[in-house]
C-alpha cells in the first residue's frame, strides 16, 4: 500500500462527525433496503460505540421498517429484555437486565443499553403486537439456564415431555459450571448429554403442532424461545466439550451457532408477516468478514463471512468502528472486575494510526471502489474484548486485515471515553491514572 495515496483516499472520502443524527445520513443511505445491517465495535467497553449503534438502531428502526435487535449476548437473558420492550413481564427497565450475571456484566448491564431499551419499549407502546421490535441475544454460553428454559416451558405444555426432558438433561446434573461439565465430559468421567440434547430438540419440533394449540402469536413465540434454547444446550454442550478436546475450532462453532439464530429469527419474523430485518450488535471481530482478515488464514470463519455467503453481500451491511486512544472499560482478568483502563496510543503500522494521520478526528468512511483500491494492503487492527493486557499488546490485541475487505464502512474516532457500568465499582470509578498507564 502507498502511504501517501491511503492518506489522500482517506482524507477525501471521509465525511466528518458533529454531533447529531445527520452524522448517520450516508450509512442509513448505504444501508438501502438490505435485511441486516451489522453493527460492530473495536471494544466491549467503550461508551461512544454504544451510543452510536443505539442512535443507528433507531433510525433503522423508524426509517427503514427493522423487525429486531440482536446482539452478543445469551438467548435466554436477553429475550428477558425482549418480553419488556414488547410490554410483557419486568415492570421497570432497570429489572429486566437481571439475568445477565455472568461475566462481563458490564457488556449489556449499563447505562446506554438501559436507555435503548427504555425507548424501544416506548416505541412499541405505539405497535400492535405482532408489529413490535424485538430484543435478542445470539451467543451459546447459557448451557444451564437454557435448559432449566426448556423444561419451564415444558411444564406449562407437556408436564409428560418436562420430566422426560429432565432425566435426559441428568448429565448435566451435580457440575458447578458448564466447563466444570465440558472438561468431564470430554474425559469420559461422566456420559455425555450430546445425543440427549439431539433427542430432546427433535421432540421439541416434532411435537409443534400440539404445543401451538393455543391461540395467538404468543404461543408460537413462547415455542420458538423454547426451540431456540433448545439449540443453545445442543451447541453449548458441544462448545463446552470441544474446549478439552481439541477436535473442533470453538470460534467456529459459535460462530456458527450465531449465524444459525439470526437466521431462524429471521423466518421467525416473517412467517409472523413481518419483513424480517435484523440488527446485529457484536465486536468487529464477529461482525467484519473473516476471510480478509488473519482469522481466515487460520481456517476460522465468523458471523459476517457466513451471513455474506448465505445471505448474500448484496443483503448485508457489515460497518466497523475503530478508534486510535482513549477510556475503556475492561477486565485484568477473567471474572475479574470493571475498571475504567487508558487504550494506549495505536501502532504506527495500524489501520487507526492511519486513520489518525489522516487529522479527521471522527469520521464516517464508505469503502467505495477507489478507497477500497486505496487501502487494499494489510494492516494490523486492534481488537480489545472484555480483557485489556497493553503489556502484550501486539500478541493480545493485533491481527492483520485487509480493511475493506473486512468491512462496508467505519466510523472512526481518534479518542473515545470507558462504558460506564449500571453498577461501577470503586476501581471503575478511581480509574486508571496516566502514569501508570504510561
Amino acid at each position: 500500500m502507498h502511504y501517501h495515496n491511503a492518506l489522500e483516499a482517506i482524507r477525501s472520502a471521509a465525511l466528518p462527525l458533529g454531533s447529531g443524527m445527520h452524522d448517520y445520513d450516508a450509512l442509513i443511505e448505504r444501508i438501502g433496503e438490505r435485511p441486516f445491517a451489522l453493527l460492530g465495535e473495536a471494544t466491549h467497553g467503550t461508551l461512544e460505540f454504544y451510543r452510536m449503534r443505539a442512535e443507528i438502531s433507531r433510525r433503522l428502526i423508524e426509517e427503514r421498517g427493522f423487525d429486531a435487535v440482536v446482539v452478543e449476548a445469551d438467548w435466554p437473558d436477553a429475550y428477558r429484555l425482549n418480553r419488556f420492550v414488547r410490554g410483557e413481564g419486568d415492570a421497570e427497565a432497570r429489572d429486566a437486565f437481571s439475568d445477565f450475571q455472568r461475566f462481563p456484566v458490564w457488556m449489556w448491564r449499563n447505562g446506554e443499553v438501559l436507555d435503548f431499551i427504555r425507548w424501544l419499549a416506548e416505541f412499541n407502546k405505539l405497535k400492535t403486537p405482532v408489529a413490535t421490535v424485538g430484543f435478542y441475544g445470539m451467543d451459546l454460553y447459557s448451557l444451564y439456564r437454557s435448559a432449566n428454559a426448556v423444561t419451564r416451558y415444558l411444564d406449562k405444555v407437556d408436564p409428560e415431555q418436562a420430566q422426560a426432558a429432565r432425566r435426559l438433561y441428568t448429565a448435566l446434573d451435580d457440575v458447578a459450571d458448564p466447563q466444570g461439565y465440558g472438561y468431564q465430559a470430554a474425559l469420559g468421567i461422566r456420559p455425555t448429554c450430546r445425543d440427549a440434547a439431539a433427542e430432546l430438540l427433535t421432540e421439541l419440533v416434532r411435537n409443534a403442532p400440539e404445543y401451538l394449540s393455543g391461540d395467538g402469536q404468543n404461543a408460537i413465540d413462547e415455542q420458538f424461545f423454547a426451540e431456540r434454547n433448545a439449540y443453545v444446550v445442543l451447541n453449548a454442550e458441544k462448545y463446552y466439550r470441544a474446549m478439552f478436546t481439541g477436535r473442533f475450532n470453538t470460534w467456529n462453532l459459535r460462530d456458527a451457532h450465531m449465524v444459525n439464530t439470526i437466521l431462524s429469527l429471521r423466518r421467525h419474523l416473517r412467517e409472523a408477516g413481518r419483513e424480517g430485518k435484523i440488527i446485529v450488535w457484536a465486536h468487529n471481530s464477529h461482525l467484519g468478514d473473516a476471510r480478509a482478515t488473519a482469522m481466515g488464514d487460520r481456517g476460522e470463519w465468523n458471523v459476517g463471512q457466513l451471513l455474506r455467503e448465505q445471505a448474500g453481500a448484496d443483503q448485508t451491511f457489515l460497518l466497523g468502528f475503530t478508534t486510535y486512544t482513549g477510556e475503556v472499560t475492561a477486565a485484568r482478568e477473567w471474572d475479574g472486575p470493571a475498571e475504567r483502563r487508558w487504550i494506549r496510543p495505536a501502532r504506527s503500522d495500524s489501520i487507526e494510526h492511519l486513520f489518525y494521520t489522516s487529522r479527521r478526528d471522527r469520521f464516517f468512511l464508505h469503502f467505495d471502489h477507489d478507497v477500497a483500491r486505496a487501502l487494499h494492503a494489510p494492516l494490523l487492527e486492534r481488537a480489545i474484548g472484555v480483557l485489556y493486557r497493553p503489556d502484550s499488546e501486539y500478541a493480545s490485541h493485533y491481527f492483520e486485515t485487509n480493511i475493506a475487505g473486512q468491512f462496508d464502512a467505519v466510523f472512526h474516532l481518534d479518542e473515545t471515553s470507558a462504558l460506564e457500568p449500571l453498577e461501577p465499582s470503586h476501581a471503575w470509578h478511581r480509574g486508571e491514572s496516566l502514569e501508570a498507564a504510561f
